[in-house]
Order: structure tokens, then sequence, then C-alpha cells
């Protein structure tokens, strides 16, 4: 929300610096994002407002004219200018006029680019000033014509006094949708800094026949429509707004259309409710030569209507329409009707101003994908008591800026009225939830501040607080409490220590086991990212070589998605992870990465999906860093992603763990493993399929990739370590080739072994892997280093031959496995 503070000072005055002030909006609730100052770059000296004495004809240029500006000096300047809204002739225009040396905005230019006024001649006459458009003085980009100021404006004045201002750019939380105009922010700085505020209640001179008779109300379903108020306005001119106006909405951040339109923006901006003006010589009646009619009521089966943006638009039957006698005129508090467009010939204006359901208007809007500035004032909630007071503000605003008339009266249909909220609040409630004890006096100071009638009643009594109508947003005595905290200001309540013992601290296993695999792997030399958990189909499918479509139906779908390519929810992290690594290689040589997140996998017993966390890693690159000695053309295989699942596994304290050759689409035959702990598979990893590669773009080289059930790998943590003493006594290393089938793993062979050694068996190690002429087709030979070492004495070589020997025999029973000569 941008509030001008010219517009803000008409309803309350701002005694207070505007930094001061921006802070105490912001500790309030009300979060000033920035503040720009309006005509900040316009010299006091240099830019002022003029009045054009004399309109010449360029002697030597036919499109060219000589205007003569009174500034303030001793004498009038001649300027030469090109301006398409003045001409020959003309005299008294109010004007911003820019003396020589003057900083301004290119005119000419495309970007924002500023020049020095000098004195110069054009076409043979000299030129020392300039009139100037808006573009020039920084305002909008329009160039075409200069700027006409108000006929009040006075000769000699800085600009920058007459036409420049202060704007703050208000942050404001759904709950605070009282804000989202000018008297609303009023409301809030009265009570900050304790000045009055000036709110009168807006009239409107009425000169022409009853309403009644004239339009006809009718709300057929109150459910969504609490209030419709209408106005009527006729014999109305279509034009310009004038300058004072367009500047505020052009400040406020809304662009000027017509008189008509920007009087209904301005009140929207000024009292929060919506407005819309529909031409009345268009709307039809119940029957032929009837009055027009106007019937708030949800969408029919099929029915279409063509917005103000020219689109036509399918309706749902939970949508709120605005409809005459002959159909869809508006869709309520969302969008205009184009058939009933003010339009430049438009003459009579029935003036709409209605409150609608709050919750079935932001589901329109977001359905429709036609967000509004009306849209965010309904779909914030707002009070059906303000209809009537912005249609006669607005109504006024049309006969005195548009000459019309306005009929006598106001159309209101109003079947649903609020009941007024009245709340108990006790003294020792605020002190019990603020920790401060304020004085029943000040707490009722505070609160009408804000607008709340309050009876303080007896000493020990409750206060009896009855709620504005505005303030939809305040139900319990809470909300009072809050309401109290925040004008006290929360910085001025003091830092207090808990006074009753810590509640009891509970470890969360699951956070603290996601922490140490992240630690574990950021130390290993990965680094983490975070990727939607909305992906695409076709996305997923690029998962799978011959990239066949996935089925829907395994996924959960956003029923109202930003974009297509942000529509399910995902149930991998592959593909989003292959995606992050993509645009990563376009900038680096190497990329190692992972991700912690969750994936959503529907369940047909359950309402919701289950939500489990996985482990996702993706690598890719050269396997050493360029060095002087010359490059390594090794990259990165599946061996470096196993040794860092190696890596975490070890340091996680989880053993028993195993790796077994799979097959998977997404993965390279040949370079793909299950990983299990414990004997449950969590896991698979490889190297990412050719054509894989090549569905997400990624560079001709290996990319490896794992995806690990994060929550089964958890599980296989120990919650207790057991160390053992380091042995005094030295080990014994002997070394043992035997030759297996080709079908037999190498960790198997390892196992049998630590299983066969006992405690005296430290370490085994593999060190060689053969297959060759001596060895017999469909085996293969694997050579380990066994490390016996005793805690108590030193084994002698009888001991560590005889396990040897028991060994041997125990995987020639159980592997078929032969001592290689």
């Amino acid at each position: 929300m941008r509030v001008p503070l010219s517009w803000l000072k008409e309803y309350v005055d701002i005694v207070l610096p505007v930094p001061e002030l921006a802070e105490r909006m912001t500790l309030a609730g009300l979060e000033v994002e920035s503040t720009k100052r309006i005509g900040a770059e316009w010299g006091r000296d240099k830019i002022v407002v003029g009045e054009i004495v004399e309109v010449r004809p360029h002697p030597n240029a036919d499109r060219l004219t000589i205007a003569v500006v009174d500034h303030g000096a001793s004498e009038p300047e001649a300027v030469v200018t090109g301006a398409a809204n003045i001409k020959i002739g003309d005299h008294g225009q109010k004007v911003a006029f820019a003396r020589t040396g003057a900083r301004l905005i290119d005119g000419y230019s495309e970007e924002r680019r500023y020049v020095k006024l000098k004195p110069t001649k054009i076409r043979g006459v000299r030129s020392a000033g300039m009139v100037c458009s808006e573009k020039e003085l920084g305002l909008s980009d329009e160039h075409e014509g200069i700027l006409i100021l108000d006929d009040d404006a006075p000769v000699g004045v800085p600009l920058q006094d007459y036409l420049g201002d202060t704007v703050l750019d208000i942050d404001l939380t759904p709950n605070l949708g009282r804000c989202l105009s000018i008297i609303g922010v009023a409301r809030e700085v009265a009570a900050l800094t304790g000045q009055p505020l000036k709110l009168p209640e807006p009239t409107m001179k009425a000169g022409g026949a009853p309403i009644a008779g004239q339009i006809e109300l009718e709300i057929a379903d109150p459910d969504l429509c609490s209030r419709y108020s209408a106005a009527l306005i006729k014999g109305v001119k279509v034009g310009p707004s004038p300058l004072w106006m367009q500047q505020r909405l052009r400040a406020a951040g809304m662009r000027s259309i017509n008189n008509i339109v920007d009087i209904t923006n301005y009140v929207m901006l000024e009292w929060g409710q919506p407005l819309h003006a529909f031409d009345y010589d268009r709307l039809r009646g119940r029957g032929d030569g009837d009055n027009p009619v106007i019937i708030v009521r949800r969408a029919r089966p099929g029915e279409r209507i063509t917005t103000l943006d020219g689109v036509e638009r399918q309706l749902e039957s939970e949508m709120l329409l605005i409809t005459d006698g002959g159909g869809p005129v508006a869709i309520a508090g969302v969008m205009g009707g184009l058939e009933t467009e003010i339009g430049l010939s438009a003459t009579n204006v029935l003036l709409e101003s209605a409150n609608f359901n709050n919750l079935n208007n932001r589901r329109t809007s977001e359905l429709l994908k036609l967000p509004s500035e009306a849209s965010l004032r309904f779909g914030r909630g707002l009070p059906p008591e303000t209809t009537v007071i912005a249609a006669r503000r607005a109504s006024e605003y049309m006969r005195q800026l548009a000459g019309g008339v306005i009929a006598d009266g106001i159309a209101d249909a109003y079947p649903v009225k609020p009941a007024a909220k009245t709340i108990a609040l006790a003294a020792a409630e605020a002190e019990r939830l603020l920790g401060i004890k304020l004085s029943r006096q000040r707490i009722v100071e505070i609160l009408e501040s804000l607008g709340f009638t309050c009876e303080p009643g007896k000493r020990a009594a409750p206060i009896h607080v009855t709620v504005p109508y505005y303030r939809l947003d305040v139900e319990i005595a809470a909300d009072l409490v809050e309401e109290v905290a925040r004008i006290y200001g929360y910085d001025e309540i003091p830092d207090t220590l808990l006074r009753d013992e810590l509640p009891p601290q509970r470890r969360n296993l699951a956070l603290e086991g996601e922490q140490r695999v992240r630690a574990l792997l950021v130390g290993s030399g990965l680094a983490e990212v975070i990727t939607y958990s909305l992906t695409n189909l076709q996305s997923v499918a690029k998962l799978d070589p011959t990239q066949e479509a996935v089925d829907a139906a395994n996924y959960i779908r956003l029923a109202n998605p930003l974009t297509s390519e942000r529509e399910y929810m995902r149930r991998t992290l592959m593909n989003s992870l292959l995606e992050t690594l993509r645009d990563n290689l376009r900038f680096n040589d190497r990329v190692d990465i992972f991700e912690i997140a969750r994936v959503y996998l529907p369940q047909p017993d359950q309402e919701l999906p289950d939500e489990p966390r996985r482990l996702g890693i993706a690598m890719s690159g050269p396997r050493h860093d360029a060095h002087w000695t010359g490059a390594s053309d090794e990259t990165l295989d599946f061996y470096d992603l196993k040794g860092v699942v190696e890596t975490l596994l070890d340091r996680l304290r989880v053993g028993d763990c195993t790796f077994a050759p799979t097959e998977h689409p997404t993965f390279q035959n040949g370079r793909a493993a299950t990983v299990s702990v414990g004997g449950t598979e969590i896991g698979v990893l490889g190297e990412v399929h050719p054509l894989v590669r090549e569905n997400f773009d990624l560079p001709e080289q290996r990319v490896c990739l794992l995806e690990i059930d994060l929550e089964a790998l958890l599980a296989q943590v120990p919650s207790v370590y057991y160390y053992q003493a380091v042995s005094r006594f030295p080990a014994a290393v002997r070394d043992l080739a035997l030759i297996v089938e080709e079908s037999v793993p190498a960790v198997q062979v390892r196992d049998a072994m630590a299983k066969a050694g006992g405690k005296l068996l430290q370490k085994v190690e593999l060190f060689d892997v053969y297959r060759g002429e001596q060895i017999p087709p469909g085996k293969k030979s694997l050579a380990y280093t066994l490390t016996y070492q005793a805690v108590d004495r030193t084994l002698t070589d009888e001991e560590v031959n005889r396990l040897q020997t028991r060994l041997q025999k125990k995987l020639e029973r159980e592997l078929g496995a032969q001592l290689r000569a």
C-alpha cells in the first residue's frame, strides 16, 4: 500500500519526522518498506511554477512555438517548445518551468538519463529555459505535451513545494486489510502519535429525481452479497481528471484513465471500498420498457461474460455475478463486463458500492487469474457499513468533476446486517498476557484512540469494549490486548526472565539425524541445494530413456498451479537434481550437490499423502582440479559416488552395508547398484544412462546419481556407540588370494572372512581383482590383506596360521573358494 503523505495529512496531522513516523508504524505492525520523495531531484531554484503569458509562432518552424513564461523573475522568459497541448494565442496556463542549469530527464531517451539544461538556439531562436513534460520531471512516461498545473498554482514557487510529496510504501500482512486505505492508515497514525482523526462524514448534493423507480435491486444470494448500494449520476461528461487527482493516483501506484474511473479508484484508495461504474443507459430491465434492474446471483451452468479486458470467460456455478435483465454485466468484486463499460460517450452512470463474501471473491479471482486492487480488498474482508459512505463520496466527486446531477437518495439492498460486537476485557488479562501492568485508564485511552467504545464500569469489573464496524479482525479479549500492546509499543515492554522452571528438554532425533547427514556430506565436499517440491510429469518422464508418459494418478496435482512447470507434488528428487546439475554445469566444470527433502506419496486409504524424507546426490566433472603439471582426463564415476556413501555410513556408525548390482531405467547397465543396510534396501545409485543424460541436456560426460530413503537410513543409526582400547601389541598381516565364481560379490567374501576370523581379525581389505590367463573362465581372483591383532598379547605365528587355515576352509566350504597358487 502506497500512502502519499499529502493525502494522509488531510485526515491526521503529521507531527513526527518521516523516519521516526516510519519506525513507529513498523513497530506497530505496519511495516514501512521504503519511503520515496517525489520531486527530490527538482532543484528548488531551478524548477518552479510558471505562467504562460503568451504563445507566439516560431519564425522558422511550423511545428514549434515560442512560449513566454512568467516564472517569478524580473522579466518573463521566452522558450521554444514543440508541445502539442499549447497553441498560438494561449495564455494563463500554469506550467512547470525549468531555468538554465536545471537537471532534467532526457525526454527523448529510452533510458532514464539526466541532462543539464543549457541556453541554446533552436531553429535560430534563443531558448534559455524549458516548459516541462511529465517524463522530463520523472512523473510518468508522458512526453507528448507539457505538464499543465492547476489554476491556483502560485507563480515562482519551487515545484518541489507545490507538487512534491513523500510516499510511504507499506507492506501489510493479511490481517491488516483495514489499512488498505488512506483513512485506515490515518486511524493508525492518529492512535500512534496521539493526534485527533479529522474525518468528516461524506455528503452529496443531490439535484435529480429520486432514485427509487429508476433502478431496481435484488440480491438472490445474500450469503455471498450482504449489501448492495447504488447511486445514479446523470449528465456526466467523461474527460481527464484534474491534476491533483491524477498525481495522487499515480503516487499510490495507479494510472489515470478518465474522471469517472479515476473517481472510483480514488475513493477506493481513500476509504478502502471498491466501486464500479456502469453505463446506466446500457443496463436492461426485466422486460422491454422497464427500468434497469441489478440482480446479484450465482452463475448459471454454461454462462459466459466478456470482461473489460476483452476476454470471454467461462463461469463456474459458485462465482457471483452482477446481472441485469439480459444477463451478466460484471463478475462481482473482480472485473466489470465490456458490455456496460463507461466510454467517452457515456452520460449517465450507475455507481455500484457493494459488499461481497471474501472467501468466494478470493476463490473467483484465483480461478479466473484476475487479481486486482478491488479483489485484494474484498479478499481481505470489508465491512458492509462503508458501501453507502463510499457511494456518497464518489457521487459528489462526479458532480464536482464531471458535471453530473445526482439522483436523490441511495438505492440500498441490505439483507444481512452484522450484529455489534462487545467484548469484556479484564485489566488483569492484559497484565497476564503482556507481563506489564497498565492502568484501566491507560487501556481505555489506547482503545478509544483506535475507535473502540469503552465502558470502564466499576474498579474490579471488566471493561466492556464495543468494536468499531471497520475492525473485522477483533473477535476476543486477546485481540484487544494485542491492540493495546501495538499502540503502547512493543519496544516499551521490558525484558523479563521466566519465573517458572524451564520445561523438560526433549531431543528431536529425526532432526538431529538429518543435520548429521547434512554436515557429513558438506564435509565430504558436496554443496547443499534446495529445489522445488513441485514438478511436472514431462520432467519426471525424462528419467526414462524412452520418456514414456507418466501416470498422473500416482501424483498429487495442485488445484490451481501457478505454472505448468510446478503442477504436481514430486515423488522423487532425481529429476530436480539433474536439472540443477545441468544449470550449474553451464558455469562450472565440476558440480557435487546433494538435497535432503520430502517426497509426496499418495496412499489409497489416506486423505493425506505420506511425506518421507529422501537424500539425493548428483555428481559430475573431472576427478582432479586443473594443475600446472597437466590436466587429468579422469572423471567422476560410480566408485566416487560409492565412496561418498561409504564415508557417510561409516561416520554414522552404520554397519552391515552392502551394494548389489541392479537394473534401473535411469542408470546405465552394469553401473548401477542398490545399497542395503541391515538387510533392508534403502536406495539406488549409479551412472546416469546416456539417453537420460541427453533428455536433461547434460554434457557428454559421466553423471552420478543417488537417491536414498533417509528415514530408513536413520533408523539404522545406533543410538549408543561402544569404543574399545587401541591394542599396544603388534599386528600380524597376511595376504590371501582366492579364486571364486564370477557371480560371487567381493563383499560376500569379505563378510565370510570377518565372521570366520572372529575378534582377532581386525581388518579385511581388498587390494586386487584379477581376471586373466591363469584364471579359469567364469571365475575371478580376489586378493585381500588380513590384519590380526589381540588386545592382551602378541599373537604367535602358530595362532595366526591356525586362524588363516580355518578361514580358508570355511571359504572353500561356503563359497567354493580355492586358494590361488
